[in-house]
């Protein structure tokens, strides 16, 4: 108890002194993060409210590939990518490995599954008339999409957020993409597998505070939304 209880006060005081490298760690990771979960968000919410207003053939072949992509294994994510930024792979001559690029890329590919498949369930949770009405009433049918949007913004909310939780949690997207090079890829997850592989555990320590503390605003900030 002794070794935890000293290892969480030097990792306290390891983030309230501003350490140089802490903070540049968890920029890092916030930066590739919110990049990936707006990208994915771009592309997500509109792919699960097409699969959720429209009934086509192939559609239940296209939900069943979107569930299984929300369990697709970050090393795998990686590897594929790695082979297609390395330099004898189709974009290698852009040199984007190893740089946060890469990661973004990487984390994109992870999220879009998951914000898509949220979104679907929350269109498919909704009421059905609201869509009729609205097109009763002239609307088109984009503008038909954007009121249903603005009924199910909680549940889009969850969406980008449940998003966000997994990008920012990986390791293996971050390792192999990233390369974990200190000052410019290194993100919270990986640094805190490297420096407790080192025996800084309250290095590590610290960082995963930083971590949780960044999952609690999240999820603060969502229901401040939800009362409001």
């Amino acid at each position: 108890m002794g070794y935890l209880a000293d290892s969480f006060i030097t990792a306290v005081e390891l983030i309230f002194s501003f350490d140089r490298e802490i903070w540049q760690t968890v920029w890092v990771s916030l930066y590739t993060s919110s990049c990936a979960i707006l990208i994915a968000a771009m592309i997500g919410i509109p792919a699960g409210l097409f699969l959720g207003i429209n009934r086509f053939c192939g559609r239940r072949v296209m939900i069943t590939l979107l569930n299984t992509l929300m369990a697709l294994p970050t090393v795998v994510v990686g590897l594929l990518l790695f082979g297609l930024f390395s330099r004898q792979g189709p974009v290698g001559s852009l040199g984007l490995l190893f740089t946060p690029l890469a990661m973004i890329a990487g984390q994109t590919v992870l999220a879009t599954p998951i914000v898509a498949n949220y979104v679907l369930a929350a269109v498919n949770g909704s009421d059905q008339r609201i869509l009729d009405t609205v097109l009763t009433l002239g609307a088109t049918r984009f503008q038909a999409s954007v009121q249903l949007l603005k009924e199910i913004r909680f549940g889009v909310m969850a969406a980008v957020i449940a998003g966000f939780g997994r990008v920012i949690s990986e390791v293996g997207v971050a390792m192999m993409l990233g390369g974990n090079i200190r000052g410019s890829t290194r993100t919270m997850t990986t640094s805190i597998a490297l420096e407790t592989s080192q025996g800084e555990f309250a290095f590590g320590l610290s960082l995963g505070i930083v971590l949780l503390s960044v999952a609690l605003f999240v999820n603060l900030f969502l229901n401040l939304l939800q009362q409001r």
